[in-house]
């Protein structure tokens, strides 16, 4: 395997190829500045990696990619580590592309990874790639154009595959579930919708809601400001796919169940219109539309006076009544009680016309402004102060407004990626430096209920928590840490000096490593949902030579805590694509995912299943190594 990238994603894929799958990895990355250490820790924009993966995972250095050999991998599951300034054909020689089973292209720049690609797959026609992309339409023409040239060029279905991925994507749902407590996780996978809730311990008297599967515990103390969330060595820690007795036993546990699986916009009905309204809201203030209402209403009642006093019809009373208001009808003498109601119409009238102008102005005011950033209203609180609109805070920008979160932005950079999006949105923003006095305090920080920092640099997230606690004492605080120790000691500190307050940290890298590992082994991974500091995936897999599945039932093939028959996909072998989440995936039956646990896998099905990162690697280091190749995809 080979991984290729200038961030902290590329050694983090590595480490899971080399521990997770026990695969040999040869890791490219840039040189180190000169004036540091090889494998230093650095911050910024290209220069995340930290020398915590060297020492843990026993990277190896390799040569300089100008040498241009292909270096002897280490034995075993190990990583070799190749320095090039740049990815070209020296670099991925080097690294022994000629002989790769797949190539992982993580760089930060969607440009060099297209790039790179193309270069991949002209020196090793077979290679399998994974490429990160931020432009998903971009990474869907990418993927289509790759495949059709491998299906021409008479390879096998499967053998020369390519996946785009999104660490931005991947990682989202994770971090704007930490800023906002009891939030669904969501897996979109090529038509197929799968959703996860957290649920709450039923109260006395409550009967739990059905679910189709259990997929996680979480930690007993994830609600508890002085709990370590996510703790390994905690007995408390959050429990991935348990069996009835391990759920029974944990009373008083919070859960999370897998709830709806089915299509987007399958429950939609009431056609194509279903859904439109008039923004009145956006366009006009809450006092202009009582003011207008009021002289409706008003209007209203002088029509049915009208009726009662001349006893014309309703559409002739109406008709009368608004030429008086509009001052267009002649004087009338037809009793006093007729001409009260003209002066009462003609003072009406001159009240709408002032009314009408300021209308105007308003709407044509809000449309001049809908190309400006909002700025947060006066009345703001409860809301979601985001710190970042790079990559990731895009991303998770977009997730908390389909959750109808509000969130108030905070963003340095005028011209920074996101922003387009929250004009788009209407979403209010602050621009300037976070740690500036004030920019917090414009946010509405002392009226929010949480605060995401998800820049790429960990001294900015930390100061920007530390000053809004020093404001909201109690504030609910979610960090984008990489270093996991740096993560620890923040925790502990920010825990003791604030113990009635929720303090969590997060990992970009560590939340999309996984789906990444496990699309390199094959196209089976379908996506992941993030569990506190975890990841439980969802990967297809076909049943065939796989001693833990064949011949075995749905209950018997089940393994708490490392995998778990959710779905089978029930076309027939010769229908089936090397995703079945695709449209030529569906065959003649789909997938039927209310199994009963008393059916019998057969060799010739291909399962859906929930599984643990080592729970994945488990099944296809085993089948790679049944099988005395290097190669394990369906």
């Amino acid at each position: 395997m080979v991984v290729a990238g200038d961030d902290a994603l590329a050694p983090r894929i590595a480490a899971e190829l080399a521990e997770v799958y026990q695969e040999r990895v040869t890791l490219i990355e840039p040189p180190a500045p000169e004036g540091l250490a090889t494998g230093a820790a650095f911050s910024g924009r290209a220069l995340g990696r930290a020398s915590a993966f060297f020492d843990r995972f026993g990277f190896v250095r390799g040569r300089a990619a100008d040498t241009a050999q292909e270096p002897a991998p280490p034995r075993g599951g190990g990583v070799e580590v190749v320095e090039a300034a740049r990815l070209d054909d020296a670099a991925l020689t080097a690294a022994g592309i000629a002989s790769a089973t797949a190539l992982a292209l993580v760089h930060e720049e969607d440009e060099v990874n297209i790039h790179a690609a193309l270069r991949a797959r002209r020196l090793n026609p077979r290679l399998r790639l994974v490429i990160r992309l931020y432009n998903r339409r971009l990474g869907q023409q990418l993927e289509h154009l790759l495949d059709q040239a491998a299906v021409l060029a008479g390879l096998d279905e499967g053998v020369a595959s390519v996946t785009v991925l999104s660490d931005a994507a991947t990682a989202a749902p994770a971090l704007a579930a930490s800023a906002v407590a009891g939030t669904s996780k969501v897996i979109e996978a090529d038509g197929i919708l799968l959703r996860a809730v957290e649920r709450r311990p039923p109260g006395r008297g409550e009967v739990a809601a059905p679910g189709l599967a259990t997929l996680a515990l979480l930690s007993a103390t994830v609600g508890d400001p002085g709990g370590a969330e996510g703790s390994d060595s905690s007995a408390d820690a959050p429990r991935l796919l348990p069996d009835d007795r391990e759920v029974a036993a944990a009373a008083g546990r919070e859960t999370v169940v897998l709830e709806q699986i089915g299509r987007p916009g399958a429950t939609a009905a009431g056609g194509r219109f279903t859904g439109w309204r008039v923004p009145l809201g956006s366009l006009f203030s809450a006092r202009l539309r009582w003011s207008l209402a009021g002289l409706g209403l008003a209007v209203l009642v002088l029509t049915g006076a009208s009726m009662v006093v001349t006893g014309e019809h309703p559409l002739h009373a109406a008709y009368v009544t608004l030429l008086d208001l509009f001052a267009i009808n002649d004087p009338i003498d037809q009793g006093k009680a007729r001409q009260i109601l003209q002066l009462l119409n003609g003072l009406i009238g001159l009240l709408i016309l002032p009314v009408l102008v300021a209308a105007t102005l308003e709407a044509f005011g809000t449309f001049r402004s809908a190309s400006t950033l909002r700025r947060p209203p006066r009345g703001l609180a409860g809301h979601v102060v985001l710190l970042g609109l790079g990559k990731i805070g895009t991303r998770v920008l977009a997730r908390l407004h389909e959750m109808n979160v509000p969130v108030v932005c905070v963003e340095e950079d005028p011209e920074a990626r996101g922003i387009a999006l929250a004009r788009r949105l209407r979403v209010p923003c602050v621009i300037g430096d976070v740690t500036d006095e004030g920019v917090l305090e414009a946010a509405k920080i002392g009226r929010a209920s949480a605060l995401l920092a998800v820049t790429s640099v960990d001294a900015t997230n930390l100061e920007a928590a530390l000053y809004a606690r020093s404001l909201h004492p109690l504030l609910r605080v979610s960090l984008r840490l990489f270093d996991d120790d740096f993560a620890t000691a923040v925790y502990r500190t920010l825990r003791a000096a604030h113990p009635g307050a929720l303090t969590r940290s997060r990992s970009v890298s560590s939340l999309a490593a996984p789906a990444f590992a496990g699309a390199m082994m094959g196209r089976q991974v379908l996506g992941a949902i993030p569990v506190e500091r975890r990841v439980l995936l969802f990967a297809a897999l076909d049943v065939a030579g796989r001693a833990e599945l064949e011949g075995r039932t749905v209950a018997e093939a089940f393994h708490p805590g490392s995998w778990r028959v959710i779905a089978l996909d029930t076309s027939g072998p010769a229908e089936r694509t090397a995703d079945p989440a695709s449209p030529g995936g569906q065959g003649g039956g789909g997938l039927v995912w209310d199994l009963h646990p008393g059916y019998v896998l057969r060799p010739e099905d291909r399962v859906v299943l929930a599984a643990t990162r080592h729970g994945l690697g488990s099944l296809l280091g085993r089948r790679r190594r049944e099988d005395g190749s290097r190669t394990s995809g369906t």
